[in-house]
């Protein structure tokens, strides 16, 4: 078939007026050579604060993070960010970033998989670094992820990456590092015949998979402590369980069913547990703290669990578990597109009692820490990874979050993103016409 000239050059035409920005940025270059910010101030991530700060990196570890007047310049490109602040790398745990595309979409979704009990699930081989949410969520200072599965009874492992990669393997900053139950829920009867009959049935349900969950860990247990002709990948995706070289996070809510979910992993001779949902880790702190489990709160931007509490209790939740001794990390509560909130449910913890820097550690280094990346992540140290972000006003307020420099293991993150370049498509349209109104009404004034 004969295609005409004219048809080929509206073809080219229509592909080169597609708009570059509109395209998910290039993952940046390898850092080349050594930065220096200056004249900023440093929130370490730690609590403390360091005005009129300098903060150098090189081969993308931080070499300096001090006072301005005790860096060295000699060598290294100064970059002039005087007035502005420094923070570390924003970490969201229990997240479906890059598995989730278009919730409406099922081509787009690779968040779970069919089965139950899908302990040797991987995440992270299904994470699209291609997303088009990943550079809105970087713009708000979010440079770090953990991709969490869902569904079912042990959905999976999840693995902790960096926003900034051509793939998932490139992606990586600690692979397969826990494994994720979502514990049974409790019933509690209503006092309605019918509803009470269901509920019965379900409780039947929960035992059996109760039963099941006790099989499934003490095969694991004896398959983790001897040698195997024949490789059984569920029972081998669960041998780090034994030995702490792998975590176990509870989905749990309700304060029994944390309890009895904990108890659970510890009579399995499971080493580390987190907690993560925790609407009532308040409720049972005493049960958190004496059994040393750290805690992972979703809800500072949800309703109260409960008619009877408080309706700021989502608000102040953070502080109780600071002032009870809690380990514990904020999350979004697995949005994708809640995880660019990030800073700002930090931001409300803040205004709810927890001090300002207490707030930023609950989604840095607190977050690293649980996650096992504190050595390489969570604050502005010398030899941790340089992940760090610049903002002009304050990060965790919605009002100020600006934020004019990223960096991801010293790699310059380009910040732009589909949201920003429709913002400004549209703002552009919108002052065009505004500057056009004018004219045409002196225009028509002029004719009459």
């Amino acid at each position: 078939m004969k295609i005409h000239k004219r048809y080929i050059s509206a073809l080219v035409a229509m592909l080169f007026a597609v708009p570059v920005m509109a395209q998910v940025p290039a993952p940046a270059p390898k850092q080349s050579k050594p930065v220096l910010l200056k004249g900023a101030t440093l929130h370490i991530g730690n609590g403390q604060v360091v005005e009129n700060a300098a903060v150098g990196f090189d081969n993308g570890k931080i070499t300096y993070a001090g006072p301005q007047s005790g860096a060295n310049l000699s060598g290294y490109q100064v970059v002039d960010v005087t007035g502005q602040h420094i923070y570390p790398g924003l970490i969201q745990p229990n997240a479906t970033l890059g598995l989730n595309e278009v919730e409406s979409v099922k081509a787009t979704i690779d968040w779970r998989e069919i089965g139950d009990m899908n302990p040797n699930v991987r995440s992270v081989i299904a994470y699209n670094t291609d997303s088009d949410i990943i550079p809105t969520v970087r713009a708000n200072g979010v440079l770090m992820t953990q991709l969490t599965p869902i569904g079912g009874t042990i959905s999976g492992t999840s693995s902790i990456v960096q926003l900034d990669a051509w793939n998932w393997e490139d992606a990586i900053v600690k692979a397969d590092e826990g494994l994720h139950l979502n514990w049974p829920y409790m019933l509690v009867e209503t006092g309605n015949k019918e509803a009470d009959e269901r509920l019965k049935r379900m409780a039947g349900e929960r035992e059996k998979t109760i039963l099941e969950l006790e099989k499934l860990f003490r095969d694991a247990a004896v398959y983790s402590a001897g040698k195997h002709d024949n490789l059984n990948l569920k029972l081998a995706a669960m041998t780090g369980l034994f030995d702490g070289s792998r975590k176990l996070y509870i989905h749990a809510n309700y304060g029994k069913e944390i309890i009895e979910g904990v108890n659970f992993a510890k009579q399995q001779g499971v080493k580390e547990i987190v907690v993560v949902g925790a609407r009532d880790a308040v409720a049972v702190a005493d049960f958190l703290k004496t059994n040393n489990i750290s805690v992972i709160y979703s809800g500072v931007h949800a309703l109260p669990s409960r008619a009877e509490e408080d309706v700021d209790m989502p608000y102040k939740t953070p502080y109780l578990l600071h002032k009870a001794g809690i380990p514990f990390a904020l999350d979004y509560d697995l949005s994708i597109h809640g995880t660019r909130n990030l800073p700002f449910i930090a931001g409300t913890a803040a205004a709810y009692g927890l001090d300002k820097e207490q707030a930023l550690a609950a989604v840095t280094l607190n977050t690293a820490k649980i996650l096992g990346i504190d050595k390489q992540a969570g604050s502005v140290e010398v030899g941790k990874d340089a992940t760090l972000v610049v903002s002009s006003g304050d990060l965790l307020d919605m009002r100020t979050n600006n934020v004019t420099h990223a960096f991801i293991q010293g790699r310059q993150v380009d910040l732009n993103n589909k949201q920003k370049y429709l913002y400004e498509k549209f703002e552009n349209k919108y002052k065009n016409q505004q500057q056009q109104v004018p004219t045409t009404a002196t225009s028509s004034a002029a004719g009459k």
